[in-house]
């Protein structure tokens, strides 16, 4: 566990600023687990996840779980969504939400 919060951090100093700018130029493979359970998550826990977002053509928690699975490390394999809600991910968690403009 230490060693992921240790990556993370380093993912997070090296991305801090250009995170939720550059996940928009991503795209998430056809059936990728981790986005659709991160949306299903999202559309049933929060409020307005079906608005739409700044990103053409993206609601608010597709733009949000797209943003956390591109900032994600490429090993991590937990929820996305619920790792949002926990205090290692509240960082993350508060750039993709700015990044999908549900705030």
């Amino acid at each position: 566990m230490r060693m992921f919060a240790i990556a993370l951090f380093g993912l997070v100093a090296l991305s801090q600023g250009t995170a939720a700018s550059a996940a928009g130029d991503y795209t998430i493979p056809a059936g990728e687990a981790q986005y659709i359970n991160c949306k299903n998550y999202s559309m049933n826990k929060w409020d307005g996840g079906g608005d739409p977002s700044p990103i053409t053509g993206q609601t608010k928690a597709e733009a949000f779980c797209i943003c956390l699975w591109n900032e994600t490390p490429d090993n991590f394999r937990g929820g996305l969504a619920k790792f949002s809600e926990t205090e290692a991910g509240a960082g993350l968690s508060a750039r993709c939400s700015k990044y999908a403009n549900w705030e």
